[in-house]
């Protein structure tokens, strides 16, 4: 079953700086909204973050994710080939099989 990738720190919640593994930011409410609409359509969202690796934080992503978002999601570090896209506030986004750069990189400044 294909699935979508939502980072957590910055995307789907709040995030200045690390303040712990279960120091969690407040909701992005458009985001939640969003991922609140592909939940109704039935759209399998997984969490996908760098914290995935840290026991306590998942605890914590996934009570949080059921005060706001109404069930709790996988969260993983990982994706594979059902992952369909993912939105993350880090990300450049490339054409497939060409390379191209489509968004702008913090790198292109430098």
């Amino acid at each position: 079953m294909s699935w979508v990738g939502v980072d957590f720190d910055g995307t789907l919640a709040q995030y200045e700086e690390w303040r712990g593994p279960t120091e969690l930011g407040e909701p992005i409410l458009p985001m939640i909204q969003r991922v609140r609409r592909w939940l109704d359509d039935g759209i399998e969202v997984r969490i996908v973050t760098a914290r995935a690796n840290l026991d306590e934080s998942v605890k914590a992503i996934g009570l949080w994710s059921i005060k706001y978002l109404g069930q709790p999601l996988v969260v993983t570090d990982q994706k594979d080939f059902a992952m369909i896209e993912i939105w993350d506030d880090r990300a450049v986004t490339v054409e497939r099989n060409t390379g191209r750069q489509l968004t702008p990189s913090l790198l292109d400044e430098k």
